[in-house]
Formats: structure tokens, C-alpha cells, sequence
């Protein structure tokens, strides 16, 4: 029973960065329409471009645990399908280990530079002025659910439940 919430509530997370990044995908297209309006009609809206890239760069920071969860990763899986199952094993543990540490590190100064930013007052050098911490919140939070993930995935390899794509990942194509 509480297995079965606790995947339950890290679906909802992974899905809810995958909407979040969606949002701001949304919010990327508003703000270029407004840039081409402000260009024709002079409405006076400042720093779209900016605000755009934000919210790109937010997008693809919030999406990355959801695309690691859905096997949407490149991943060169050449040696893995010449290795003996117990090798196989062995270099899932190994690169799985690697991918929480360099998670977690990518995760601690995410958040620390969005703190730094917010103790610092550091505002953006365009003509938008935004407090920098504001945007850095995306990439923040996009990479703590990215290290939720890793460890997901680290734990369910050591228990045997977890689940990769096959042999026909190749013909993937969409």
C-alpha cells in the first residue's frame, strides 16, 4: 500500500514538471507574440525576448525528469547489448550511480546560484530588470525532480523492478 502511493505521488511529480514545462513552453509563444505585436503596433511591452528565454530555458529544465521516466533519453545502448546480463547489470548500477552524483551536484548549484541571486538582489543586465532568482527557480526545480528521478531509477535497478527499453529502441521513430 504505501509503495504503491509512493509511485503514485512520483508520477504525479513527474507529471507535473512535464505540465509545468509545458506552461512555459505556452508562456515562450505569448511572449513572442507580444514581441511581433509590440513591433508593429508599438504596445510598449519590454524585455519579451528575455522573458521568452526565460521561459525556454525553464521548459527544458522541467521536462528533463519527465523524459528520463518515459525512456525518451538518447541512450548508446551498443555495449549494454553485447553484455553478459550480470555485466549489463553492473553498468545500469554503475551509470545509474554516476547520474545521481552528477545529478546532485548540477541540483546543489542550481539552487544555490537562485539563492545567491535572491541574497545578492542580482537583476538581469536587460531592459526587463527582472530579479534573476525568478527565472533560476525553473532550472532549480527542474533539476532537484531531475535527481528525484536518477535515485527512482537507482532504486528500482537495485531492486530488479525497473523497467528499459528494449531491443527495438532503434526503430523508434516518430
Amino acid at each position: 500500500m504505501r509503495a504503491s502511493s509512493l509511485r503514485s505521488g512520483l508520477d504525479r511529480l513527474y507529471d507535473g514538471s512535464a505540465w509545468a514545462a509545458a506552461l512555459m513552453m505556452v508562456g515562450t509563444l505569448l511572449m513572442v507574440v507580444l514581441g511581433m505585436l509590440d513591433r508593429y503596433v508599438a504596445l510598449n511591452f519590454r524585455g519579451t525576448d528575455m522573458y521568452a528565454g526565460y521561459c525556454m530555458a525553464a521548459a527544458g529544465f522541467l521536462a528533463l525528469a519527465h523524459t528520463l521516466k518515459k525512456n525518451e533519453h538518447i541512450r548508446v545502448t551498443l555495449l549494454l547489448n553485447a553484455a553478459s546480463p550480470k555485466t549489463k547489470k553492473a553498468l545500469e548500477l554503475w551509470s545509474l550511480s554516476a547520474a545521481v552524483l552528477l545529478a546532485g551536484l548540477f541540483c546543489f548549484y542550481s539552487v544555490r546560484l537562485a539563492y545567491q541571486s535572491w541574497d545578492f538582489n542580482d537583476i538581469s543586465t536587460g531592459n526587463d530588470a527582472t530579479p534573476l532568482w525568478i527565472p533560476q527557480i525553473g532550472m532549480a526545480v527542474g533539476t532537484l525532480v531531475l535527481l528525484v528521478a536518477f535515485v527512482d531509477e537507482l532504486v528500482l535497478e537495485l531492486l530488479g523492478q525497473r523497467v528499459t527499453a528494449g531491443g527495438d529502441e532503434a526503430l523508434h521513430n516518430e
